[in-house]
């Protein structure tokens, strides 16, 4: 086990980085501000790492924000271990009411020397630029909404919601839009400005996952992405946000630390012999736990492999499919005995979610191992 000599806390700007070190004995080090330059921060590591007497003594940490894992990546190049942390997780003293960029690298340095902080998983480069066109489709399916919604209540305000036998956006909800007049030139010039953006989103969302698809083919991840896509109500959009999200299954050793990262354990106050468990924590990847929560919504349905999910399982082992059928036949007998029992469907869905977690994690580990097989 390496031996640190010096810990380092960083707190990352776009333009300026404070640096904090500890030494190993508890000695404080200097702070100092520099700019937030790949040429000035390898200055002064070089000289940090100089009198530590190696680079493999240094270790460094920075919270997760808004400048991404470029500084990580410099770090590690350089040889140098650094932590991503998470800024929830790290400790904050009730009394402290003072928060200034000094101290915030010295807190850091001062509990990575004590083993306080919580790292999280930093993507390679190849997974990073998929997942980042699965969050930017995810901002344009968002914006699209909002539009489709501006409309739809600038409608009503004016007293003419659509009819109900017509099944909204589709083909004849376009049609009946197109049938609308306005009398005023500015309502009518501002109702094809709705239309137009929701034109506009639409192409927006259909670019978006025309490059998330290239993308994501030429990517590692795409042998996962597809061995996902064996399980009910997880079509390639899903599988995609599955696999970039959680990354390295390796990290999760057992599907319990899946549910947790995804939020999707239950809140616990106990104390004594008193156990209360109430809703969902939240407190994980958001992403990850809005597509469980959508694809469980599937498992309402009798146990059946249809046309597409057929189509999706082609070229899978048996192995994969038998994970697959075992999905559907828990999660439906799961949901049938739940709201027998007079349980809400909002919530018997989200426990389908957390279970439906145990089986994504099966199937990336039986990808993984037989990816693994094949290597060798």
């Amino acid at each position: 086990m390496t031996e640190y000599t010096r810990f380092v806390g960083f707190d990352v700007h776009r333009d300026t980085v404070v640096i904090h070190l500890v030494k190993a004995n508890g000695e404080e080090g200097e702070t100092s501000r520099i700019a937030n330059d790949p040429d000035v921060i390898a200055k002064a590591m070089r000289r940090v790492v100089r009198e530590a007497g190696g680079r493999e003594r240094v270790r460094c940490c920075y919270e997760a924000g808004p400048c991404g894992y470029t500084l990580y990546r410099q770090l590690q190049g350089m040889g140098i271990s650094c932590a991503v942390v998470a800024p929830s997780l790290t400790p904050v003293r009730p009394g402290d009411r003072v928060k200034t960029d000094s101290r915030d690298a010295r807190k850091l340095a001062r509990m990575e020397r004590a083993g306080e902080l919580t790292a999280v998983w930093v993507p390679q480069k190849e997974y990073e630029v998929v997942r980042d066109l699965v969050r930017a489709r995810e901002g344009a399916q968002q914006d699209l909404l909002r539009a489709k919604h501006r409309l739809t209540k600038y409608l009503l305000r004016h007293g003419r919601a659509s009819p109900r036998e017509i099944r909204p956006w589709g083909q004849k909800h376009a049609q009946w839009l197109d049938s609308l007049r306005f009398e005023d030139e500015a309502q009518a010039v501002l109702f094809a400005e709705y239309q137009q953006q929701i034109h506009y989103a639409a192409d927006t969302v259909e670019r978006m996952e025309t490059l998330l698809r290239s993308a994501a083919e030429k990517s590692p991840l795409w042998g996962m992405i597809e061995a996902l896509q064996a399980l009910r109500g997880v079509s390639f959009v899903t599988g995609v946000t599955l696999a970039t999200e959680i990354g390295d299954i390796i990290r999760f050793g057992h599907p319990t630390k899946l549910m947790s990262y995804a939020g999707l354990t239950p809140s616990e106050h106990s104390s004594g012999a008193v156990q209360r468990r109430g809703h969902i924590t939240k407190a994980g990847n958001s992403h990850l736990r809005r597509v469980l929560v959508e694809a469980a919504w599937q498992y309402r349905h009798r146990p059946l492999v249809g046309t597409k999910l057929e189509r999706r399982q082609q070229g899978q082992s048996e192995q994969v499919k038998g994970v697959s059928w075992k999905a559907q036949v828990r999660l439906y007998t799961r949901y049938r005995e739940l709201t027998r029992r007079g349980k809400e469907r909002n919530r018997v869905v989200v426990a389908l979610a957390r279970e439906l977690c145990a089986f994504v994690w099966e199937i990336a580990w039986v990808f993984k191992a037989q990816s693994v097989a094949q290597a060798c």
